[in-house]
């Protein structure tokens, strides 16, 4: 028989078939519970936004963010979808915004697209829009590339305001008559 003293295995004898098979199939097993386990993370890891501009009607869906990693790429298309159309200048859009939003549509449950009524406003725009409505800021955030007035077709603007000033990730607005929030990333307050 084979297995030297006692039924074991000797130093230099060859593995018993059985024994290799359980190994294989050990193995295999091991390498598909990693490989879907790398592709589930891997998914969750890949931070995607729809954006629809409702005064140039253009559409946008990017992965801007992998992991820790901003998609550069992807920041300057969000960056000219989110510009001023008003006068066609672009800015560059704070990328934590873009986690803010992406927490906000999280928390709410709705990944669908964002409706933007207002990301970067040029100071020129938002002087002559100061002088229309006293809900302008003067130092507006919009200058800076840091706030975005939106709303989300599918969640009430008044679920996104609550939800937004439960997170405590910056500033919350509410415009209820023209229905859309700002959210920025000022420090957290209702503006």
């Amino acid at each position: 028989t084979s297995g030297g003293r006692n039924g074991r295995r000797t130093p230099g004898e060859p593995h018993n078939r059985y024994t290799i098979i359980r190994l294989l199939a050990g193995s295999l097993f091991l390498y598909y519970l990693l490989n879907t386990i790398f592709v589930a993370v891997g998914a969750d890891l890949n931070r995607k936004l729809s954006f629809y501009n409702t005064h140039t009607r253009e559409h946008l869906t990017v992965i801007y963010k992998k992991g820790d990693y901003y998609v550069p790429e992807a920041l300057e298309k969000i960056n000219y979808i989110l510009r001023d159309h008003r006068t066609g200048l672009a800015h560059p859009i704070d990328p934590k915004l873009m986690d803010y939003l992406y927490d906000l549509l999280t928390e709410v449950g709705n990944h669908g697209e964002v409706h933007i009524i207002s990301g970067y406003r040029a100071p020129e725009t938002n002087t002559k829009l100061r002088k229309r409505s006293k809900g302008v800021a003067a130092g507006s955030l919009h200058m800076q590339g840091k706030a975005l007035d939106f709303r989300l077709p599918g969640t009430d603007t008044a679920v996104l305001r609550d939800k937004a000033l439960a997170m405590k990730q910056g500033g919350v607005g509410y415009y209820k008559k023209s229905d859309f929030i700002q959210i920025d990333t000022g420090r957290f307050r209702r503006c």
